[in-house]
C-alpha cells in the first residue's frame, strides 16, 4: 500500500445503515469502507459529512471495518425476526473493490454472510475489476443480486484526467466481459457521463443489454451544487464544456446510446439503481 495512503482499522457498532433520499428503494446500504482510495475528483462523498469533516485529502485515506461478518449475520437475523424485506446496496460512499480489499477481503467476508443468510435483493456498486475474484460468491447469490461496473468513458486520458488513481478502463470492460460469460445479471452504469468516442454505444452494446446514464447534474444529490463546489467544469476542455458538462450532458448521452441500445435498455439516474 502506498505510503501516503493512511488506513485505520477500526469496529463500528453497526454495519447496515436505513436509507434515505436516492436510495430510498432500498432497506440498508452497506459500506465495507469508510473513505475510498480511488479518490475521484467528482465523487459526491467528498462534500458528504464523511468527507467534509476529516481532516484530510479525499482518496488518501480509508477506514477498514472489522468484526463486520458476525454484525451482519446478526443484525440480518434481527430484521427478519420482523418479518421484514432485506434489500441492500452496496456501496453508498466507498467502493467495495478498491485496492485495500486485495489484502483485506471485507467485502469479500461480507458476500460469504450474505451466501448463509440471503437478502432479498442485492445491489453491487464499483469500478474496479476485482469483483471478479468473488465470481464464485456472486453465483450462489445471482437470484437475488444486480452487478453494476461503472464505466463513465472509453477515452483512458479522460479517466486519468478525472479518476487517476481509478482502475483502466480496459480493465473494466474485460471484467464487465467475464462476468457476463458466467450469466451474472450486469449493467454499465455511465454515471457521471464523461466524454466518450462514438465507439462507446456499441463498444458497451456488445457487452451488456442493460445500462444507466446519469450526469452531474441528476447524479449528485444536490442538482449539481456539490459538483460546482468541487470545480470540475475547470477539468474539461473549452471544447468539451458545452456538450458534456450541463443540464443536457445526459440527453447527448442519450441520444449517442440509442445507435447501439433500445429505449428499454437505457435508464436514467435513480431508476437504474433501484431494486428488482
Amino acid at each position: 500500500m502506498d505510503k501516503k495512503n493512511h488506513i485505520e482499522y477500526k469496529e463500528p457498532k453497526k454495519i447496515l445503515t436505513p436509507t434515505s433520499g436516492f436510495l430510498h428503494g432500498y432497506t440498508h446500504s452497506l459500506n465495507p469502507y469508510t473513505g475510498c482510495l480511488f479518490g475521484c475528483s467528482y465523487c459526491y462523498v467528498r462534500q458528504s459529512p464523511v468527507g467534509l469533516f476529516r481532516k484530510e485529502e479525499w482518496g488518501s485515506w480509508v477506514d477498514v471495518k472489522q468484526g463486520i461478518k458476525e454484525k451482519l449475520t446478526r443484525e440480518m437475523t434481527n430484521i427478519r425476526k420482523k418479518n421484514k424485506q432485506v434489500t441492500i446496496f452496496m456501496s453508498s460512499a466507498t467502493d467495495p473493490y478498491q485496492s485495500i480489499e486485495y489484502k483485506e477481503n471485507v467485502t469479500r467476508a461480507l458476500l460469504e454472510a450474505m451466501i448463509e443468510s440471503p437478502p432479498d435483493f442485492l445491489f453491487v456498486q464499483t469500478r474496479s475489476p476485482l469483483i471478479t475474484r468473488d465470481i464464485d460468491l456472486f453465483l450462489k447469490l445471482k437470484d437475488c443480486l444486480r452487478i453494476s461496473i461503472t464505466v463513465e468513458t472509453d477515452r483512458d486520458t479522460i479517466r486519468k484526467t478525472f479518476s487517476p488513481s481509478a482502475p483502466p478502463i480496459q480493465a473494466r470492460l474485460k471484467a464487465i466481459r467475464e462476468l457476463r460469460e458466467h450469466h451474472l445479471p450486469v449493467q454499465v452504469a455511465i454515471a457521471p457521463v464523461l466524454p466518450f468516442s462514438e465507439e462507446f454505444p456499441e463498444t458497451l452494446s456488445q457487452l451488456v443489454d442493460r445500462i444507466v446514464i446519469d450526469d452531474f447534474y441528476t447524479g449528485d444529490g444536490s442538482n449539481g451544487k456539490r459538483t460546482e463546489r468541487l470545480k470540475i467544469k475547470e477539468l474539461y476542455s473549452e471544447d468539451e464544456k458545452e456538450r458534456w458538462y450541463g443540464k443536457r450532458t445526459h440527453e447527448y448521452a442519450y441520444e449517442q446510446m440509442k445507435k447501439a441500445f433500445s429505449t428499454e435498455q437505457i435508464l436514467f439516474s435513480k431508476e437504474g439503481f433501484m431494486p428488482y
